[in-house]
């Protein structure tokens, strides 16, 4: 089962660049629906399961705490990424910036990949839950890799590549995830980290971008379905 969902988010991260080389004017109703179900994955499964693991060893303080603690990680890393950003196009290096943006879009799909190999580590169903998260959010990484090489002078060819290259990210993710294991308590402490990282993307970075040039209602209506149709996936999932 994980070799298929290890195919399926290549595909997830092919498909999504591959659409916004082509239609561009219905990607934020996408992107809000993306930033809906990150969000209710990190509240509603990747919390609360790390909380039901940790228990025995943690209070839910702590637990909670190391969900803050990924949340800033994430934070730190993206500021320096768009402080990096800033730097290279003041000094007029666009296509620099677009490949760093799609650099760094690459790293955190490998992040993804190795979330739901730890993820399956729990249970098979938390491992669905969070590849069912993950599908819908390398989607929208592909989108926005291919977004961000083209919006900066990129051309379509150097967007394919960087869109291939993430697609492949989150492959390898998994796959390092196959040359250790951990323990219960363990997976707990990564869990929360990875619940912060999670908000992050969905609050944070998807959000914001559905917004930033249609902020419409039937936008915000497809980051409500986004969280009400992860929610119920995570009920069904148990």
């Amino acid at each position: 089962m994980l070799i298929f969902i290890t195919i399926a988010t290549f595909l997830s991260t092919l498909l999504g660049g591959l659409i916004a080389l082509r239609f561009k004017d219905k990607l934020h109703l996408v992107l809000g629906f993306s930033a809906g179900a990150i969000i209710a994955v990190a509240f509603f499964e990747m919390l609360p399961e790390a909380i039901e693991l940790g228990g025995s060893v943690y209070n839910a303080s702590l637990i909670t705490s190391m969900m803050g603690l990924g949340f800033l990680i994430y934070l730190v890393l993206d500021r320096m990424i768009i402080l990096h950003s800033h730097a290279e196009e003041n000094g007029g290096h666009s296509i620099q910036k677009g490949f760093l943006g799609a650099g760094s879009l690459s790293f955190h799909s490998f992040l993804d990949g190795v979330a739901i190999g730890l993820a399956f580590q729990v249970s098979t169903a938390v491992g669905l839950v969070i590849a069912t998260a993950v599908l819908v959010h390398d989607f929208s990484d592909g989108i926005n890799t291919a977004n961000l090489v083209l919006k900066n002078g990129g051309s379509v060819k150097m967007a394919t590549r960087w869109v291939a290259t993430d697609a492949l990210a989150p492959v390898l993710g998994v796959l390092s995830t196959s040359f250790f294991t951990l323990s219960s308590t363990t997976l707990a402490l990564f869990l929360a980290i990875f619940s912060g990282f999670f908000f992050y993307i969905g609050a944070v970075d998807l959000l914001p971008e559905s917004h930033h040039r249609h902020p419409t209602i039937l936008t915000t209506v497809m980051t409500i379905i986004g969280m009400a149709v992860l929610y119920g996936v995570i009920k069904i999932a148990g």
